[in-house]
């Protein structure tokens, strides 16, 4: 049995996307949700689920098997399953959609610490840094050259729904809640990602959430 421990959904932009590769592989899977940093997590952390990340989430077990990581747990879903309902069939465009996962994964610090996930919350756009913004338009272009040369006639970045749009949908999560303003493609791909039915099922459990993490909450700049 597959079992994913994740953190709240209102914030944890690392949980959505493991839980979304769980989505897209179809397998039936059980979800614990562990509120970040109430009373009990320090303990709870601390824990024999826990000791592979060392506390953090998401966290895959498999029967003995465990994987943690969201790139990781993606990529252990396309094993017990079929690499095409993560990644694009032909090989220079999975080549790409690996190379703008693998960025998301590891890059866009600024954007991560300035502007924390919130799907419960909008506002108007906070004054952002020099840094910031160039992780926003770095992401554009990215956007952009994936649906110009590999989008197709689908939706999403590699026309098909793809790991690559499942890393990045934190971050369209991100740019409504701060209102970023993007070009009309951009706006139209996040539209398109809003929609995707495990996106919106994820967005509509978080407003259910009962618990409230003030930092996220606040102004921008509190990750």
């Amino acid at each position: 049995m597959l079992k994913i421990i994740i953190g709240n959904k209102a914030y944890s932009s690392w949980s959505m996307r493991g839980w979304l590769a769980l989505k897209a592989s179809g397998l039936d899977f059980e979800e614990l949700v562990v509120p970040l940093y109430n009373n009990d997590w320090d303990e709870r952390r601390e824990g024999d689920e826990f000791a592979p990340s060392s506390g953090k989430v998401p966290l895959l077990w498999h029967d003995d098997v465990v994987v943690w990581d969201s790139l990781a747990i993606i990529e252990y879903c396309a094993d017990l399953t079929e690499t095409t309902k993560f990644w694009p069939e032909e090989v220079g465009a999975r080549a790409m959609a690996r190379s703008m996962a693998a960025e998301m994964h590891s890059g866009f610090a600024a954007l991560r610490r300035e502007c924390p996930m919130n799907v419960r919350r909008s506002g108007p756009l906070p004054r952002l840094s020099d840094e910031t913004v160039a992780d926003i338009n770095r992401i554009l272009v990215l956007w952009a050259q994936a649906r110009a040369r590999h989008g197709g006639s689908g939706p999403f970045l590699f026309g098909a729904w793809t790991a690559a749009d499942m890393m990045y949908a934190p971050v369209v999560t991100r740019f409504l809640t701060y209102s970023i303003p993007v070009p009309p493609f951009a706006r139209q791909y996040m539209s398109d990602v809003l929609r995707h039915p495990h996106v919106a099922e994820w967005i509509e459990a978080a407003q259910d959430e009962p618990w409230v993490i003030e930092q996220y909450e606040g102004a921008q700049g509190t990750a």
